[in-house]
């Protein structure tokens, strides 16, 4: 049958059992917008600023495993979108950014609102598209999907003239996808395999470091079964938090700049790293010259351009991480690592992340503990970056995949609100808390709007310490307290939470906390808690940048923490 572009592309988002968009109409995009209401099983969502679409859809993608999609007009409704699809990017997130261009004889001549997008997006996409006739959408939207969702997920961007958008063409839309030239390789090779086995085996002191690939994969059993039998200890990533259960005896927290001092020990007298389904970045190898400096590395990823591109690796396994763990487990030995489990359980009786301290004021930690405690672990946290963060990182316990959502490898401030409500609108029967730090809320608290009009129960904990925190606490470190452009005049957060209907309480004693955050939890839609915090508090422990896993900051005024020599030192001495 013939159908116009715009139809083409609604019934293949329906094909692709798309229930939700998330966008903001413009002149390219109205013809797709005037084709919307043929369609009720597309749910539109408008946000307020193209950037929140790119964040809420990523949000969606991480919360439930699907694809997220968001629309955009062409010039600076596309260009709004960049940083939303590189924080995907990043973090390896499906989505499907689908954008307005001016009519195909307007291209390359300055028309209005024009913009090369996909020269733009080419560094920050899996792939991209520019559709120059309606007979191809179908195709390209199939492609689109299997591209982003398949392998290392990434966002893809589709650039769709608006005259393309009415022109008429067949619609068929394709069973399958041929492309010849991308093959991601699930099945581990099974030399390779067993090379792994016999050194997990042969291992004294081997350490699980388990990433966000794990939770793509849906992994999560498969390194349990590993950790278990072989009794090895399991550290996450930031972004892999949740792929091992936290109140798992075998769990020892996050590595990294802001990881657990006790994991980062265990990575410095490793002898055996099983590394699954993360890419060695510089916030969780600290110096990379010295990141687990006795080990023997097991890699294992799908993603071939990730392995020894920062670690060298002894073993390289490339694949599916839920598959090659499927054949991993069946050749691991059984064993039982009860002197080396003890160690680091003392390493982290003697070095715990406390937060517990005489104060004055309202500790953010508390604050995050108190959520914890009130929604009993059972809840979708999505953060913002920065000292908040790392809280939310250390001080919520995480024992299900997808309940950590947070922008790891871009940073992005602004991405927790509007992702906060992507995740909830994609788990509407969870509960989803935003912990947004009082600099990145600003950057995106327009969506509150949004979030009235859908009446999307987010649950909103600003950590309001009146800085620019984490930069505030480098300058602090670093830069002899020499606050520049880092203190930050805030306005009334529970007015401006009113004024968009919605309720909101200022908590600035530790005994008030609780109380509020029960009240929001009870109240059946989304509220708002200003949590004015102890404004000069800082995350620790802390690797200072340059330094190694062995040298971090573990409290105030403290000496560095000497490295760890696994060689010439027993375990039980170290």
């Amino acid at each position: 049958m013939k159908l116009k572009g715009a139809q083409i592309l609604c019934e293949a988002l329906l094909k692709e059992g798309v229930e939700v968009v998330f966008g903001f109409p413009g002149g390219a995009v109205l013809p797709l917008y005037d084709t919307l209401p043929q369609y009720p099983q597309l749910r539109h969502i408008l946000v307020r600023h193209e950037q929140g679409a790119a964040h809420a859809a990523d949000g969606y993608a991480r919360a439930t495993g699907k694809v997220g999609v968001c629309f955009a007009t062409s010039g600076p409704g596309a260009t709004n979108l960049v940083t939303g699809i590189a924080t995907a990017y990043l973090d390896s997130s499906p989505v499907i950014a689908i954008t307005g261009q001016v009519a195909r004889p307007f291209i390359g001549k300055d028309a209005f609102q024009e913009v090369d997008i996909t020269g733009i997006t080419l560094p920050i996409t899996k792939h991209n598209y520019l559709v120059t006739k309606a007979s191809d959408l179908a195709r390209i939207i199939k492609e689109s999907f299997y591209i982003a969702s398949s392998g290392r997920p990434g966002p893809v961007l589709i650039d769709i003239p608006r005259d393309v958008f009415v022109e008429e063409a067949n619609f068929s839309y394709p069973t399958s996808v041929d492309l010849p030239g991308y093959k991601p390789k699930l099945t581990g090779h099974p030399t390779q395999i067993k090379r792994a086995a016999k050194l997990i085996n042969e291992a004294k002191r081997p350490v699980i470091v388990a990433g966000r690939g794990v939770i793509i994969s849906g992994a999560q059993e498969g390194i349990k079964e590993l950790a278990e039998k072989a009794h090895i200890p399991v550290v996450t990533t930031l972004l892999g938090i949740g792929s091992f259960p936290e109140n798992h005896d075998l769990s020892f927290g996050m590595l990294g700049m802001h990881g657990m001092a006790y994991a980062n020990m265990a990575i410095c007298a490793t002898d055996v790293l099983i590394a699954i389904g993360m890419r060695f970045d510089d916030r969780a190898t600290a110096r990379v010259s010295d990141f687990a400096p006795h080990a023997r590395v097991i890699h294992i990823d799908i993603d071939p351009a990730e392995i020894g591109k920062n670690v060298p690796v002894e073993v390289p396994i490339v694949g599916d991480v839920k598959v090659v763990l499927q054949s991993l487990n069946k050749e691991v030995s059984t064993n039982n690592r009860m002197d080396w489990v003890r160690q680091i359980e003392q390493w982290r009786r003697e070095h715990p992340c406390v937060y517990i301290r005489e104060s004055t004021g309202l500790l953010p930690q508390y604050v995050i503990r108190q959520i914890y405690e009130v929604t009993k672990g059972d809840a979708i946290i999505v953060t913002g970056v920065g000292q908040n963060q790392m809280w939310a990182a250390q001080h919520f316990w995480y024992t299900k995949p997808r309940g950590f959502v947070s922008s790891g490898g871009l940073g992005t401030m602004g991405f927790e609100l509007p992702a906060a409500f992507g995740a909830k609108v994609g788990c509407p029967d969870d509960t989803v808390w935003c912990i947004a730090g009082d600099g990145g809320f600003q950057m995106t608290l327009q969506e509150l709007a949004t979030i009235v009009q859908e009446n999307v129960a987010v649950k909103i904990a600003i950590i309001n310490n009146g800085f620019l925190g984490m930069v505030r606490q480098w300058q602090e470190l670093f830069y002899k307290r020499n606050y520049v452009g880092t203190p930050l005049w805030g306005p009334d957060y529970v007015k401006i939470a009113e004024a968009y209907g919605i309720p909101g309480r200022r908590v600035t004693q530790k005994e008030q906390a609780k109380t509020a955050i029960i009240e929001a939890m009870e109240h059946d839609g989304p509220f708002l808690i200003d949590f004015q915090v102890e404004p000069e508090e800082d995350v620790y422990p802390m690797v200072p940048p340059g330094a190694s896993l062995a040298e971090y900051i573990e409290a105030p005024l403290q000496e560095t923490v000497a490295p760890v020599d696994s060689v010439t030192l027993p375990v039980s001495n170290i």
